[in-house]
């Protein structure tokens, strides 16, 4: 992590617009550097028209299909989407509150969505944010104008975890999609009744794209703890007492079994899915995200 970035990881700092914004341009500033400097979260590319191969011209575009029918060399051009609408969704639940290593799901969330918001910003792209829990769901809507990145620092930085996934009528709200749109939903999934899968599914359309991000903590996922302990459910408050030693393989082969279930009932759904370790660095993670995208849309 930049040594930096990790002398901000402080209440005083990530609570207030200006500390914000400035752990967000340092973590963009770290995973921007070097050959990912080009690396865009909604920059995609659509068909356009050939052109004839020259030399010089990039090999990975040549259309093979085209040569075995014409056998002669054709490059597809593409025209740049120069902006789209990013919408950032972020679970408040209580459960949220998981904390390791002193940071938060619900902190790890709100860098990670103050970061990417940066860099849409960056690339001109529209942005909005809801923010959703039992006890309330806050949207703000999508604008693009000079002061709404500030709007949405603010609405991030007083972000308050309550209660458990709302499951009322009141998420209908949140599918109201115009356009196209790229979603972002930060959560850890957590939830009795697979509401939150649900929700994830309705958000799906034909004509936008859902990116999941599931918080999962490295102790959380491998019971890495020694002894016996009893465990608090944060929502639920129900206990449990476990014998870490003796328990740790049918843990982790469940927790890895749920992650698979999950990664597979998303990718069927045409929603991509990051399973996010929150020892990782946040400009680590972020990096590799726009790796993979920007490989995906080649």
């Amino acid at each position: 992590m930049d040594a930096r970035l990790k002398s901000l990881l402080k209440p005083e700092i990530l609570n207030t617009v200006n500390g914000l914004e400035l752990v967000a341009r340092i973590v963009v500033e770290g995973f921007m550097s070097g050959s990912n400097k080009s690396q865009a979260i909604g920059v995609g590319q659509e068909f356009s028209q050939y052109k004839n191969y020259q030399a010089g011209d990039d090999l990975r575009q040549l259309d093979w299909k085209t040569f075995a029918r014409t056998e002669r060399y054709y490059i597809k051009q593409s025209e740049i989407e120069t902006s789209i609408t990013v919408k950032f969704i972020i679970d408040a639940s209580l459960s949220m509150t998981y904390a390791e290593q002193n940071t938060s799901k619900l902190q790890y969330a709100k860098i990670m969505t103050a970061a990417l918001a940066f860099l849409a910003r960056k690339q001109s792209d529209t942005i909005g944010l809801a923010v959703v829990n039992e006890a309330m769901i806050q949207i703000l809507q999508p604008r693009f104008e000079q002061p709404q990145f500030i709007r949405f620092l603010h609405q991030l930085i007083n972000i308050k975890a309550a209660g458990k996934w709302n499951q009322s009528a009141q998420v209908d709200q949140l599918f109201d999609h115009h356009g196209k749109e790229l979603i972002i939903f930060i959560t850890d999934l957590y939830d009795e009744n697979a509401d939150v899968l649900e929700f994830i599914q309705r958000l799906k359309t034909s004509r936008n794209e859902v990116i999941v991000f599931h918080l999962i903590g490295a102790k959380e996922r491998q019971l890495n703890y020694e002894g016996s302990f009893t465990f608090e459910d944060i929502e639920t408050k129900k206990r449990t007492k476990v014998n870490t030693q003796e328990q740790k393989e049918a843990y982790t082969a469940k927790m890895e079994n749920w992650l698979s279930q999950s990664k597979t009932w998303m990718l069927e759904k045409q929603i991509s899915y990051y399973a996010t370790n929150m020892a990782d660095p946040i400009e680590t993670v972020l990096r590799n995200f726009l790796t993979i995208r920007k490989k995906l849309q080649r």
